[in-house]
Order: structure tokens, then C-alpha cells, then sequence
């Protein structure tokens, strides 16, 4: 029987970006700093400081660059889940998987 790799998976393109994001996913509406680690239509993996339970609803935002959106850059506000959590990362960061459920493009400030 072979094998199904993680990547053979996957419905749409990750893109391997390092951006800034704003993470939201406690009752209290605290946002936390992170860092993507790549980011696709349906969901996003970023860096946290600390770790979020698996099936927790999160909202973030963040900006897609111009090489993305082949025109300007974009702020997007996301919601969705957390799928996984891997607490084995660099410098003490936990790497955090989310599917994106829904989502809006902001206009600028």
C-alpha cells in the first residue's frame, strides 16, 4: 500500500512567508504579535509565544504583499481554528496551524 505524503494532501498552494501577524484567541480580545511560517488560501502556520489548544477559534490579520496579490499589498482579517500545535520549534516558539474559516479584505487606515 503506499504512502500518502502531507504534501500530496494539500487542495491549494502554501506560500513560505515570514510576515508579520496580529493573533486574537482568547475570550478577553488580547492580541498577540506572531510571524507566519506560510500561508495558503485555506489556512496559515505562524509563531507564537506561547502554545493555543488545538480546535481553539482564533481571528488574525495580516498583510499580503504585492508578490501574492500581484497588485498591492492587501490586509486581510481571518477566522478559523487551530488544527495543530507543535511546541518543538526554534528560540522557544510554538508553531501554530489554523484553517482559515472565514475572511475579509480591510480597507487602509
Amino acid at each position: 500500500m503506499a504512502e500518502t505524503t502531507q504534501e500530496n494532501k494539500r487542495a491549494t498552494r502554501r506560500f513560505a512567508l515570514r510576515l508579520p501577524v496580529s493573533v486574537s484567541y482568547s475570550h478577553d480580545g488580547l492580541e498577540k504579535a506572531a510571524q507566519t511560517r506560510d500561508v495558503s488560501a485555506r489556512g496559515i502556520c505562524f509563531y507564537l509565544d506561547s502554545a493555543i489548544a488545538a480546535g481553539s477559534p482564533i481571528e488574525f490579520t495580516l498583510t499580503l504583499p504585492p508578490e501574492i496579490t500581484l497588485t498591492e499589498s492587501i490586509r486581510v482579517k481571518c477566522k478559523g481554528r487551530v488544527v495543530r500545535v507543535d511546541d518543538a520549534t526554534l528560540g522557544g516558539k510554538v508553531a501554530v496551524a489554523a484553517v482559515i474559516d472565514e475572511y475579509e479584505f480591510l480597507s487602509e487606515p
